[in-house]
C-alpha cells in the first residue's frame, strides 16, 4: 500500500533521485496486442468481480479480475518485455515464494473512486512493473505519472527505494505522510493498448481516474515481474 496522507511531527528522509528516462527507467510499447479489443470484450463479460472500495471496505479502489491476458497473450507480452529491457528471463514470483500481489490482473476504477497514490513496488517481489491500458475513450491525462518528493520552501527529494528497504513505506519509515510530501515528475498519456513498462523502485502512481459505468471506467492490466 502507498503512504497514507496525513501530517505526521517528523522529518522524512530524502530518497535517492534518478530522472525517469525513456529507455532506461520506463519503456513505452504502443499496439502490443493485436487482438486487444477481443481481451475488452472478455474483460467487459466478467460477471464476477472482486470489490474494491466504494463498494467494500477495502484500501484498494474499484474491482479487479484475474487472469487479464491468457497464456500466449501473456507470453507475447513478455517477449516485447524481454526485448525492451534486454533481461534474457523474467518470471513473476508464486505464492509459494512469497508473492502475493496481483499480476496478470485487470483492475477498473472510476472517477471518484480514488485519488493519485504515489507507491513503489516491493523489490522483494519484482523488478520490473507493467500497465496495459485497456480502454480506447479514457483521456490521455489519465495516464501514469512518476513522481518524486517534495519537501517544504520548494526542496525536491528522491524518487527510488534501494536496499535495505523493500518499498515506500519502509524507506520512509511511516505510512502517515503529508499531504504536499509528493510532486508529479514526468507523466505519460493513456494510450489503448499501450504498455508502459518501468523499473518497479521509482515512484509512480495512475495520473487520474475516469468514468462511472464499467464501460467507461479506466481499464488496466497490471503486471510483476522478477529479472
Amino acid at each position: 500500500m502507498p503512504p497514507q496522507l496525513r501530517r505526521p511531527n517528523a522529518t522524512l528522509p530524502v530518497l535517492p533521485y534518478r530522472k525517469p528516462t525513456r529507455g532506461r527507467d520506463y519503456w513505452v510499447l504502443d499496439d502490443v496486442l493485436p487482438n486487444i479489443d477481443e481481451i475488452r470484450a472478455r474483460c467487459l463479460a466478467v460477471e464476477q468481480w472482486d470489490e474494491g472500495y466504494p463498494h467494500k471496505p477495502e484500501a484498494w479502489p474499484g474491482l479487479r479480475t484475474m487472469p487479464g491476458l491468457l497464456p500466449a497473450e501473456l507470453a507475447h507480452v513478455e517477449g516485447l518485455v524481454r526485448k525492451a529491457t534486454g533481461a534474457p528471463r523474467i518470471w513473476a514470483r508464486s505464492e509459494a515464494e512469497g508473492g502475493t500481489f496481483n499480476h496478470n490482473c485487470v483492475q477498473v476504477v472510476g472517477e471518484g473512486e480514488c485519488e493519485p497514490r504515489p507507491h513503489t513496488d516491493s523489490r522483494a517481489l519484482c523488478r520490473y512493473a507493467a500497465v496495459l491500458y485497456l480502454n480506447p475513450d479514457v483521456p490521455k491525462q489519465c495516464g501514469t505519472s512518476f513522481y518524486r518528493q517534495s519537501f517544504p520552501g520548494g526542496r525536491l527529494g528522491g524518487n527510488l527505494v534501494t536496499a535495505p528497504h523493500n518499498n515506500l513505506v519502509d524507506a520512509l519509515g511511516t505510512r502517515y505522510v503529508p499531504a504536499d510530501s509528493f510532486t508529479e515528475d514526468v507523466a505519460v498519456p493513456h494510450r489503448y493498448n499501450r504498455l508502459l513498462l518501468y523499473t518497479a523502485n521509482m515512484m509512480h502512481t495512475a495520473t487520474s481516474y475516469w468514468g462511472s459505468t464499467l464501460p467507461e471506467k479506466r481499464m488496466t492490466a497490471v503486471f510483476f515481474w522478477m529479472a
